[in-house]
Formats: structure tokens, C-alpha cells, sequence
């Protein structure tokens, strides 16, 4: 599986709970905070729920 680079670029205020809780599940949680996973299937259907919030990166 590739690595991406996962970055939170807007903020998860007025936000459905269900998208705050997969930001915190993806490990992100405030504004410019990263982290670098594997893209498994569960991790890319988290990014597909909250792509609005999110900006990710291919390494």
C-alpha cells in the first residue's frame, strides 16, 4: 500500500459529529496538524467522508 500525508486544513466546528470522530480517528484534530498513514481501504473511505476538510498528499 502507498503512504500518504494527511493534513486537516478547516476546522471541524458546525461539523455532524460522525466527521469530527473520523477526523479523531484518522489522529488529527486541530487545524494544520499531519500525520502519515498507510491508504487502506478503511483509512480512504475516512478521507472520502471528511475530503472537504482534508488535504492529502501521495508520498
Amino acid at each position: 500500500m502507498a503512504k500518504v500525508r494527511i493534513t486537516q486544513v478547516r476546522s471541524t466546528i458546525k461539523r455532524p459529529e460522525t466527521q469530527v470522530r473520523t477526523i479523531k480517528s484518522l489522529g488529527l484534530g486541530k487545524i494544520h496538524s499531519t500525520v502519515e498513514v498507510e491508504m487502506t481501504p478503511q483509512i480512504q473511505g475516512m478521507v472520502k467522508k471528511v475530503n472537504h476538510l482534508v488535504s492529502v498528499i501521495t508520498l
